[in-house]
């Protein structure tokens, strides 16, 4: 079935017209599901070890802050005419540690696009995180879904994708499709079961436990493939995420709903060969939308939880 899927994606074009792409994601996965799944989380692993605080309530101390351009309208151009601010500028405006609900938590601006890289190399884990949208939104995304996101297993150099993000497995975090994944770079590579839904936007891929398996590219039809549920909370309130990752495979789960996993993690090299990826730092994004984290933190397991489909 994975070669299937992979051969259909190769025979296609990778720029499908508009009113061609629900076509390509049919072929890809199929007719949609008629029943609707409901996922749960079952046999959590228990840690091996002591759970470590990324974020010490105090500062950023052992996060590194890169900004993207200037003009964030630029990012996604083949030449963007600029170069990104990386750390030419202090970043005090753009990520601070502010109390917000009475407690510490980073805060990130949002209106220049970058990141915060954790310098710790994390490989078998579970990492806990809280967020929350802030008010502010900025352009070139001021009238869009708020967006952001928890990238891992990140590698490679600074500003390496579009000049902003380094390569990573993207933990979506935006409005109506938290826990999304995403390749973020060309040389990212993943496997997870999607099934066909007309009702989303481009690609039409959604998470499903017995959709077809398809191997995730960006800049194609696979960059990304939709959460198997919106179970983000009201803005305003606080969402808790859980990323769990063992070697190459990952579970995204939001709010106690696991909505996505991907197996086979893996980097393209120059010779084209594929190269299993387990481990990585942790980003988290700016990207147009004021957010909040709080209570971060990582602890070592041996073995993923497992995710079970429920018929509604």
């Amino acid at each position: 079935m994975m070669l299937r899927s992979l051969a259909l994606l190769l025979a296609l074009p990778v720029a499908a017209p508009a009113q061609d792409s629900k076509e390509l994601a049919r072929a890809l996965a199929g007719e949609a599901p008629s029943a609707r799944q409901r996922l749960v989380l079952a046999d959590l692993p228990k840690p091996t070890g002591k759970a470590i605080a990324l974020f010490d309530g105090k500062s950023l101390r052992g996060w590194q802050p890169w900004l993207g351009y200037a003009d964030p309208a630029v990012t996604y151009r083949g030449e963007p005419g600029a170069a990104p601010l990386g750390t030419s500028r202090d970043t005090g405006e753009d990520f601070a540690v502010r109390r917000i609900d009475g407690g510490p938590a980073i805060w990130v601006k949002g209106q220049t696009w970058g990141s915060l890289v954790h310098r710790a190399d994390l490989r078998d884990y579970h990492l806990r995180l809280q967020f929350k949208w802030g008010a502010k939104r900025w352009a070139p995304r001021e009238s869009q879904a708020p967006n952001n996101g928890l990238l891992y297993h990140t590698h490679g150099r600074a500003g390496e994708v579009f000049g902003t993000w380094q390569p990573s497995v993207e933990f979506e975090i935006m409005k109506g499709s938290t826990g999304m994944l995403v390749m973020v770079g060309k040389q990212l590579r993943a496997h997870t079961t999607a099934a066909f839904d007309p009702a989303l936007i481009a690609p039409h891929l959604r998470f499903r436990t017995d959709g077809r398996m398809v191997d995730m590219i960006n800049g194609t039809p696979t960059w990304n493939v939709e959460a198997a549920t919106d179970a983000e909370k009201a803005e305003g309130e606080w969402n808790t995420l859980d990323l769990y990752v063992v070697g190459d495979r990952a579970i995204h789960v939001v709010n106690g709903v696991p909505v996505a996993e991907a197996r086979d993690l893996a980097v393209i090299g120059p010779d084209g060969k594929r190269t299993p990826l387990t481990h990585g730092h942790i980003q988290l994004q700016s990207e147009g939308a004021e957010t909040w984290f709080r209570r971060i933190t990582v602890e070592p397991i041996q073995r993923l939880p497992r995710i079970i489909a429920m018929r509604d």
